[in-house]
């Protein structure tokens, strides 16, 4: 693998982790609430699922899913359920306080980290994307696994600079407005998390 092909995959990568996911809704919503310390936690979670997806991809995961409607459907239902579930939360959430409060119970770094890796697993559409981009970027006449490594550290690196990005993000916005600050916050992300949960669930492989 040459720079210029990694540099090329960087770009691509970059385009889509930085379009408004549920991953980086999920890091803008709990900086916002419980600041950027807490957040981190559910950014590893969301890290993790992303380079054990990489390594899936690696091992063989498009033909599984290519070979398996049943499986694809299964993991379409679920994760719709659950990017419903998480939206319909954010939504529900008081937002009383007014930004990142020490005093406030925050969820146990373990619950965040959970929460945020579930999240990025659900999404059955990224499982095809990611699929069908890494194998373009793999030169079969070099060794393989030390070019999804590779790519595996530039999809955390990006995820890592990305999450962060949209965490100080809620943060600032909600040092400026306070109360409805937080309150359009939970309505953002837990609106757009709804949407996602309906793409997924209306998503059919044949037209991807």
């Amino acid at each position: 693998m040459t720079f210029s092909t990694l540099l090329v995959f960087s770009l691509v990568m970059l385009a889509g982790i930085a379009t408004p996911g549920p991953t980086v809704l999920l890091a803008l919503s709990n900086a916002s609430h419980f600041g950027l310390r807490r957040a981190s936690f559910g950014m590893a979670g969301a890290l993790a699922a992303d380079l054990l997806l990489v390594t899936l991809v690696a091992l063989g995961l498009g033909a599984v899913l290519a070979a398996s409607e049943t499986l694809f459907v299964a993991l379409k239902w679920l994760g719709a359920a659950w990017l419903a579930y998480v939206g319909w939360r954010l939504l529900r959430a008081s937002g009383q306080a007014a930004g990142p409060d020490p005093e406030r119970v925050a969820p146990a770094r373990r619950a965040l980290f959970l929460r945020s890796f579930f999240i990025a697993m659900s999404n059955p559409k990224y499982y095809l994307f990611m699929t069908a981009l890494l194998p373009q970027f793999v030169d079969r006449g070099q060794p393989v696994a030390a070019q999804y490594f590779a790519l595996g550290l530039t999809v955390g690196a990006l995820d890592v600079v990305v999450m962060t990005a949209y965490a100080l993000i809620g943060i600032r916005s909600v040092a400026l407005f306070r109360e409805r600050g937080v309150r359009w916050m939970n309505r953002i992300s837990g609106g757009m998390l709804l949407l996602l949960a309906g793409s997924v669930a209306l998503y059919r492989r044949g037209t991807h």
